[in-house]
C-alpha cells in the first residue's frame, strides 16, 4: 500500500504505481503476467501502470467497473486466470483520489444514468450516505439496536486502528464525542462513514506451486439483487448482499461459521457490521444487542474502512492477507481463516482466504 491521506498531492497513476511496484517486490516477482484493477472513472488505467513498470509483454488485462463489490470477488478473476492456465501471476490494484479528486459522496446513485433519480431526489436520496441512512434507520427499528451500538462499532474500529501506524484516524473516541459528532444522514453521523481517502492498494496472486507459503484464495462468491440498492422498489431496504452470499459461501467453502477466525469486513457505514455478522451466522440477531461488542473483537483488526482509510475494501484484504501471513494489526494467533467481503447494497462479493 501507499501511505494514506486526504491530499496526496499526486496523480491516481503514480499512486497505482507506488503500490504495485510495493507487492510485486514483496512476492519476488519482476512483473506480473496479466493486470487487473477496478473502478468508477476515478483510477489508473492498467495499460499506463504496465507502461510504468517497464513492461515489454501486456498479457491478460482488464478493468472492472465497480466499487466496493469488487474487491473480494477480483480475487476469483485473478484466481481463474492462474487456474485456466492464461497467466503465472497477476497483479491487482485499486488506486484513487478518494478525498482530493473524485469524491464518492458527490456521485449521486447512478440509478438509470439520471433517468430515476427524479423520482428519489425529492425525498432526500442525494448520494449513498442518504440512501443508506434510510436502510440503517429500519434496521436499527427491526433489530432493536441504538446509537450506542453504532458508537461500539465506531469505538472499536478507532481502538484497532490506534496501532496501526497506517490509519487515518487513530484517536480513540467516546460515547459523549460520538454523540456530539455532525449528523450526515440520521442515524448516520459523520463517524459512522468510512473515510474518503487518497491512496493505492495492490496485490499479487499465483499458484500455490509457486508460492507454497502464502495464504489462499479458498473460495470467492459474487451476486444478490437490487434489494437495498434500489430502495423504491425493494421489498426490504436492510437487506443487503450478505443476506443473499452467506450461505453459497459457506457451501462452497465446505465450511461453517464457527471456522472463520476473522472476519475483514466492508464497513462503509457502522450498522453495515452488525447486519453482515448477523448474515454470515457469526452473531445472531437475538444476541446483537448484548453480544456485538464481543463480536467486534475479531472484525477489522486495522480498523477497517472506518478508520484506517478508505481504498474501496481493497486495504480490507490485504490486512486479512497480512493476518494470515502472521504479521497482521494487532495480530490474531492463530488465525487460519478470513471471511473478506464487499459491499455494494443488494449485491456484492465474499471470500474465504486461508492461512496454508
Amino acid at each position: 500500500m501507499t501511505a494514506l491521506s486526504r491530499a496526496s498531492g499526486r496523480t491516481e497513476l503514480d499512486l497505482a504505481v507506488e503500490a504495485s511496484r510495493a507487492a510485486l517486490a514483496d512476492a519476488g516477482v519482476d512483473a506480473p503476467d496479466a493486470i487487473l484493477s477496478y473502478h468508477l472513472a476515478d483510477s489508473a488505467p492498467v495499460l499506463y501502470v504496465a507502461g510504468e513498470l517497464g513492461m515489454r509483454h501486456i498479457g491478460w488485462h482488464n478493468e472492472l467497473y465497480g466499487g466496493g463489490t469488487q474487491c473480494a470477488s477480483i480475487l476469483a478473476d485473478a484466481a481463474m486466470l492462474v487456474d485456466a492456465g492464461l497467466a503465472g501471476t497477476v497483479l491487482v490494484y485499486r488506486a484513487l483520489n478518494g478525498r482530493s479528486g473524485r469524491r464518492l459522496n458527490a456521485m449521486g446513485l447512478r440509478l438509470g444514468e439520471g433517468t430515476e433519480e427524479q423520482f428519489t431526489h425529492p425525498y432526500g436520496l442525494a448520494g449513498p450516505v442518504q440512501q443508506f441512512a434510510l436502510a440503517g434507520r429500519r434496521y436499527l427499528h427491526d433489530t432493536g439496536l441504538t446509537e450506542e451500538h453504532l458508537f461500539a462499532v465506531v469505538a472499536r474500529s478507532r481502538a484497532h486502528a490506534m496501532r496501526n501506524p497506517r490509519a487515518l484516524r487513530r484517536d480513540p473516541i467516546g460515547l459523549d464525542e460520538y454523540l456530539a459528532s455532525p449528523m450526515v444522514a440520521s442515524p448516520l453521523r459523520r463517524v459512522d462513514c468510512c473515510q474518503e481517502t487518497d491512496g493505492a492498494c495492490a496485490l499479487v496472486v499465483t499458484s500455490a506451486r509457486r508460492a507454497p507459503r502464502a495464504p489462499r484464495i479458498h473460495t470467492v462468491v459474487r451476486g444478490g439483487d437490487p434489494g437495498a440498492s434500489a430502495m423504491d422498489k425493494a421489498p426490504d431496504v436492510t437487506r443487503i448482499f450478505s443476506h443473499h452470499l452467506a450461505g453459497p459461501l459457506y457451501e462452497a467453502a465446505g465450511m461453517r461459521p464457527a471456522d472463520v477466525d476473522l472476519a475483514l469486513l466492508y464497513d462503509a457505514y457502522s450498522w453495515l457490521v452488525p447486519r453482515q455478522l448477523e448474515d454470515f451466522g457469526l452473531l445472531a440477531r437475538a444476541d446483537l444487542g448484548d453480544g456485538l461488542s464481543a463480536a467486534l473483537d475479531t472484525v477489522n483488526p486495522h480498523g477497517g474502512l472506518l478508520s484506517e482509510g478508505y481504498v474501496h475494501g481493497l486495504n480490507n484484504v490485504a490486512e486479512a492477507v497480512r493476518q494470515l501471513r502472521g504479521d497482521g494489526t494487532n495480530q490474531a494467533g492463530g488465525a487460519s481463516v478470513a471471511l473478506c467481503t464487499g459491499f455494494g447494497g443488494g449485491y456484492g462479493s465474499a471470500a474465504v482466504l486461508t492461512a496454508p
